[in-house]
């Protein structure tokens, strides 16, 4: 399964005792299938931190709540144990780790419903209206790694469609400039760019040249071009 995780930094290393506590199922890595989720926290991650914010994709091994010695707990709605257990790991006077559980997975308690938790928490309304308001909330998701063991379930992506989107962008510019200088068609522009070692090199995700802008790899093509004359 994809999923995704959505801050103000791409996640190359993970460090779950940088994870805040307090959070729906304690102190740990989160991740959602669900991508605009992960986007919706990456924008609002950045806001706050003055960046873009970035999605970072990871590869999820769906056996680890079934063949690997993992202790799991799963919640598909929000009832009553769902709501007990997010009491439980936002109340930051009780001991931490609030629990044992290496992967815990189930729905998000998002802004409008944490303020809800308060009320609860406080006593202003029942654990049955609570539980009434949210039969109709959008579908949300959410799994943390609460274990260095859990982790190892999780395998990070480098997005190639990123990567083909840079080389995509870099490629048009590289042709509106090639027909200009070189007054050729377009059909001859694409066929000399997309046959060049510069293009070969771009396309290879290794060279990392797809970071560079598109005047330095064009100066490139230009010399590759007029040493073949």
């Amino acid at each position: 399964m994809k999923v995704y995780h959505g801050s103000f930094i791409k996640i190359d290393k993970i460090d779950l005792e940088k994870c805040e506590i307090g959070k729906d199922f304690g102190q740990g890595f989160y991740v959602t299938k669900i991508k605009k989720q992960a986007d919706y926290w990456a924008e609002r991650r950045g806001f706050y931190n003055n960046t873009e914010g970035v999605v970072t994709e990871f590869e999820f091994n769906e056996n680890a709540f079934q063949y690997f010695k993992l202790k799991t707990l799963r919640f598909t709605k929000y009832d009553e144990k769902w709501l007990d257990f997010v009491a439980m790991n936002r109340n930051t006077a009780l001991p931490q780790p609030t629990h044992d559980f290496d992967l815990v997975e189930g729905l998000v308690a998002d802004d409008k419903i944490s303020t809800r938790i308060n009320f609860y928490l406080i006593g202003k309304i029942s654990k049955q209206q609570f539980l009434e308001e949210l039969k109709w909330h959008e579908e949300t998701h959410q799994i943390c790694f609460c274990s260095g063991r859990s982790l190892q379930m999780l395998t990070h992506i480098d997005n190639p469609k990123d990567i083909e989107y840079e080389v995509s962008e870099i490629g048009k510019a590289l042709l509106e400039q090639c027909i200009i200088d070189f007054n050729i068609n377009e059909d001859i522009a694409a066929d000399t760019f997309y046959s060049s070692n510069t293009f070969s090199k771009l396309a290879d995700e290794t060279t990392k040249l797809y970071k560079k802008t598109w005047q330095e790899i064009y100066k490139m093509l230009q010399i590759e071009l007029n040493d073949k004359k």
